[in-house]
């Protein structure tokens, strides 16, 4: 009997009240849901909480036990309301304090007199847990359980998610292929319904958009079995190119 492939799965929790509030925008769920799924790790949900701690514990508390990974942007800075890590540690019912590993990271880039209360605020992390090292600024983030807890300024996360990344276990990667189909959804939507069917272990989605010559649709065709992907990407290019040459005669 063959092994099926494992499938790895992961949430993004982002955390701020300048993310809901639209002052921030967002630059950090489509880089992770890329590099997440280039590396065999799919992503399933996202969520975006305020900076108030129920909603964080709560959020944390359902991603880490329906997923197999989490990764949390924001809240982890040197003011007030940065409180993702000890919600984090309230999530998983560990204490937190100041850790010396994180204080040595921060006096590589300034002296202990510079270490005042709102900067050791960055040095605090849940016991048990792992630094996830910051190249960019020093203040590191921290992985518990299957939790990363991860900045949420875009250059440091980026480079905080490329040093935890080879810790992860990772899954079968996903491919892909793109198809054009410069004729309307509506000619093709039956037809890719009945390739969709033959095929229940990819994923097909038909994404519109227009221009100035029509529309100009592509159909993205998802899966881990090659074999099966180039299968159903021929019977969707055949499909495409007898619906055009229908339109053309008629």
């Amino acid at each position: 009997m063959t092994a099926q492939p494992k499938t790895i799965t992961a949430a993004i929790l982002v955390i701020g009240d300048e993310i809901l509030s639209g002052r921030t925008k967002d630059q950090n769920i489509g880089y992770i849901a890329e590099y997440l799924t280039n590396i065999g790790i799919e992503l399933r949900e996202v969520r975006v909480v305020p900076d108030v701690e129920e909603e964080i514990v709560a959020a944390v508390n359902a991603l880490r036990t329906r997923y197999g990974y989490v990764f949390t942007t924001g809240g982890i800075g040197p003011t007030h309301d940065d409180i993702t890590a000890e919600c984090v540690a309230k999530a998983f019912g560990v204490p937190i304090d100041v850790d010396e590993r994180a204080v040595a990271c921060l006096l590589t880039r300034m002296k202990r007199e510079d270490l005042n209360e709102m900067r050791l605020r960055m040095c605090r992390i849940p016991q048990g847990a792992d630094l996830i090292e910051n190249p960019v600024s020093a203040a590191p983030g921290f992985k518990l359980g299957n939790v990363m807890v991860m900045a949420g300024v875009p250059r440091i996360m980026q480079a905080m998610l490329d040093k935890v990344a080879p810790t992860l276990d990772t899954g079968v990667k996903i491919i892909a292929e793109t198809l054009e189909a410069p004729i309307p959804e509506g000619v093709y939507a039956a037809g890719l319904k009945e390739i969709a069917e033959r095929f229940p272990s990819l994923s097909i989605g038909s994404y519109p958009s227009f221009g100035q010559g029509g529309p100009r649709n592509q159909i993205v065709l998802r899966g881990k079995d090659p074999v099966e992907l180039a299968k159903a990407s021929a019977e969707v290019s055949a499909l495409v190119a007898r619906l055009i040459e229908q339109r053309a005669t008629n």
